[in-house]
């Protein structure tokens, strides 16, 4: 894919490499970092054109949870977290963080590529579209949502879950419809991540965030009442 460029961020140097030859066989533009420390550094000087990242979990000087920490302090640039733990309280934690998927090593590098063209095409999809549910303005084609016209930060799995709820007006929603749809591919976590998502959400929203109800022994709906 031309013009899209990931940061690579892992402590192995063949893992790196194996990631970066299959990234430029996609014609993908690659910027690589050996721990994270190097991978704020590279980030903060590049953040205008890198348009995803590969975070490992385990590395010396700052690990991956760090290193999301302080990135998403300022942005909500994609983040794929390559750990060998597989954990479900880990992954949990990710997703508080505001990670947008997981991969476990040792992985498939074409799984890995498809998660990625997967990601990218829901965030630059040809979508044209602005809803405004009584204040809650969702703008498809530049996934952007505001409320009340003051824009709130959403991280992408926030963003297409909210998107979800919205495209499912008054429809009761099960989590594992939620999973299916939302997380795009057969998720055997915990469907707690759902609920510390639609937490984060309602919050975000404000005195709109009552909008998502739940739904007791199935899940959710969104409603304005």
């Amino acid at each position: 894919m031309e013009n899209i460029t990931i940061l690579i961020v892992d402590d192995e140097l063949r893992m790196r490499k194996l990631i970066k030859d299959f990234l430029l066989k996609e014609n993908y533009n690659t910027l690589e970092a050996k721990d994270g420390e190097e991978a704020l550094n590279v980030f903060n000087e590049n953040k205008d054109k890198i348009n995803l990242i590969l975070l490992d979990v385990m590395m010396p000087k700052k690990d991956g949870w760090t290193v999301l920490r302080e990135i998403r302090n300022e942005s909500n640039v994609p983040v794929i977290m390559l750990t060998a733990r597989g954990e479900e309280q880990d992954e949990l934690f990710g997703f508080e963080l505001g990670v947008d998927e997981y991969i476990s090593k040792p992985f498939s590098p074409k799984i890995l590529v498809a998660r990625i063209e997967a990601i990218l095409k829901r965030i630059n999809g040809d979508k044209k579209s602005v809803r405004d549910y009584d204040g809650i303005v969702i703008d498809e084609k530049g996934r952007t949502v505001t409320v009340d016209g003051k824009p709130i930060e959403l991280s992408l799995r926030e963003y297409e879950l909210l998107k979800y709820l919205l495209d499912n007006e008054k429809i009761a929603l099960s989590r594992d419809k939620i999973l299916n749809n939302v997380w795009n591919y057969d998720y055997y976590g915990d469907s707690r991540t759902i609920d510390s998502h639609i937490k984060k959400i309602r919050h975000k929203l404000g005195k709109k965030g009552k909008y998502i109800e739940t739904i007791r022994g199935v899940g959710y709906k969104f409603e304005i009442k």
